[in-house]
């Protein structure tokens, strides 16, 4: 593959979105709805779309990945996975966004060459997942308020504390999780104390680990999501990922790439709801004609094929971006403006698509109620709207707090 240019896809790009869309109409599409209702996880469907390599698009070869560079496109692979696994199931497509994103990447790209052989293999192959638990509840969007900690202790970390809204932690197929932890204090440049945070692998099982029940969310039903709470968790020195106090950058690092792939997952929200209208439109007959015919609804579905149009343009050029290997600070401000300006497309075009289906928008038995309710958490998972902006501001220079 080739790494396209702003707003282009290579062919090779354009034959893998069609094999992707190709399995997922016919593997995820018709049984989404079920899974919803059922708040069901389907672990054969992941493990299906790990036979397909989807986990493993950046991975090296010798781990099981594909081992496509930025010179191949590898990112904007994953973030056209992503996009078409959400065009029809956002749960399905946040459950490879996250496998990728917080499960494999943090270990790819900060842990040792033992731990890489350690872990990676069934991560990359599809066979487990990974969860990496940042939030808590009085930590989110400042993780450097985090409370766990963790303590050095005769060649163990002892970990306490807890963490929420955790993304595949409590699957049948869950291997591990990662988590930030406060391992002691540091002195910043102005002589302030400051929490010094660090990267703690747990595997699933250790004892302490306590695995809450599923969450009862408003979205992404079929998504598997728990608090998790750590007493006495004790692993191995080596289970340090990466260098020790470096923990909250290794975490601003792994999200810059996922603000970016939960853009394709927004655009792939988008482009469902164009669809259903533009098909909706065309067999709903009201006054003797279809209702597309009324610029009423023409116009609302014009407006989802600009948000779409936007929304993959900066999708796609911050991928590029990625790909070719830009300063990271110019790819950290296209990562956010495409977060910011994408996720919150989604929710319009969601509410847009519920209004042009109507009475039938309402209904759970339609689609678009189901990527209605899903559409909100996007403009909040891996970073708020507001985080966004503020990224944005600073890039542009303010001194804003």
């Amino acid at each position: 593959m080739t790494t396209p240019g702003f707003g282009e896809l290579s062919r090779e790009h354009e034959e893998f979105r069609q094999s992707v869309r190709d399995f997922a109409e016919a593997q995820i599409a018709p049984h989404a709805a079920q899974w919803d209702r059922e708040h069901h996880f389907p672990v054969d469907v992941v493990q299906q779309m790990g036979k397909m390599g989807l986990f493993g698009l950046t991975a090296p070869e010798e781990y099981g990945g594909a081992g496509l560079s930025g010179e191949d496109g590898g990112f904007t692979s994953l973030c056209l996975a992503i996009e078409e696994i959400g065009r029809v199931d956002q749960s399905m497509g946040i459950t490879l966004e996250a496998a990728v994103g917080l499960g494999i990447n943090p270990i790819l790209e900060f842990g040792t060459p033992e731990q890489k052989e350690r872990w990676l293999p069934d991560l990359v192959s599809g066979q487990a997942l990974a969860g990496f638990g940042l939030t808590e509840p009085g930590a989110g969007s400042d993780a450097s308020a985090s409370r766990t900690r963790a303590a050095l202790e005769g060649g163990e970390w002892v970990v306490d504390g807890s963490k929420q809204f955790i993304t595949n932690s409590g699957s049948d197929i869950t291997s591990l999780v990662t988590v930030t932890a406060r391992t002691g204090t540091r002195t910043a440049a102005d002589g302030r104390e400051k929490p010094e945070i660090s990267t703690i692998v747990i595997p699933s099982g250790t004892p302490g680990l306590v695995v809450g029940p599923a969450y009862d969310k408003l979205g992404w039903h079929a998504s598997d999501t728990h608090p998790l709470t750590f007493e006495g968790v004790r692993v191995p020195e080596d289970h340090l990922l990466g260098e020790r106090g470096r923990g909250y950058a290794q975490f601003l690092a792994t999200l810059d790439d996922g603000r970016v792939a939960i853009a394709a997952l927004a655009v792939g929200c988008i482009q469902a709801c164009l669809d259903l209208c533009v098909t909706y439109a065309g067999e709903r007959q009201t006054f003797g004609g279809p209702i597309g015919r009324k610029q009423g609804v023409a116009f609302q579905i014009a407006d989802l094929e600009v948000l779409l149009r936007s929304a993959r343009l900066l999708t796609y050029a911050a991928a590029a971006m990625k790909d070719r290997g830009a300063p990271q600070k110019e790819f950290k401000q296209a990562a956010a403006v495409a977060k910011l300006q994408t996720t919150e497309a989604a929710v319009t075009a969601t509410r847009i698509a519920t209004q042009v289906f109507g009475g039938y928008g309402f209904m759970e038995e339609y689609p678009v109620a189901r990527f209605y309710r899903d559409a909100k958490v996007l403009e909040i998972g891996e970073g708020t709207s507001e985080i966004q902006r503020m990224l944005i501001a600073r890039g542009l220079g303010l001194p804003v707090e």
